[in-house]
């Protein structure tokens, strides 16, 4: 335990911490500066000026209200690239599970607004991505970007 301990005290002082958080369900998440409507503007407006397509918006708080049920504020983004995602799949092809991409934007328990996706890192491992590193950096780097306009980080 004192090796982890002073592992994490190596990575907090020398700031090579992430500053969003990565659970270990493979999702990485950061908080939003804005509400969901505006986080999910922004990210809307981020996504087509870089020339990715947008294929759906679920606005999940809108369909709980549809059958008489409350839910906080909870909008999922489902947009791609298939300059991308094909070596993805051409690497992996049941990586096409997960693609395209996701993000989400609610707000949880304490009125905080969230942005959340997959974590490239996780899609390898889940589906044994080999060769594709160059990749699954070009999508890392992308979703964070993107998650960080839209949060306004």
């Amino acid at each position: 335990m004192k090796k982890i301990t002073s592992f994490l005290t190596f990575l907090l002082l020398t700031g090579l911490f992430i500053s969003e958080s990565i659970a270990q369900d493979g999702m990485v998440t950061l908080e939003s500066n804005y509400s969901v409507e505006k986080t999910t503007n922004r990210l809307e407006s981020a996504l087509t000026e870089n020339g990715l397509t947008i294929f759906r918006k679920v606005d999940h708080q809108k369909g709980a209200a549809s059958v008489g049920m409350e839910l906080p504020a909870t909008t999922v983004l489902i947009f791609g690239n298939p300059k991308l995602g094909t070596p993805l799949m051409q690497c992996a092809p049941k990586v096409a599970i997960d693609l395209p991409q996701k993000m989400l934007i609610w707000e949880d328990q304490d009125g905080q607004v969230q942005v959340g996706y997959n974590s490239p890192d996780y899609l390898k491992k889940r589906h044994g991505i080999k060769g594709c590193d160059q990749e699954l950096q070009k999508v890392s780097g992308a979703l964070k970007k993107f998650a960080q306009t839209a949060a306004g980080n």
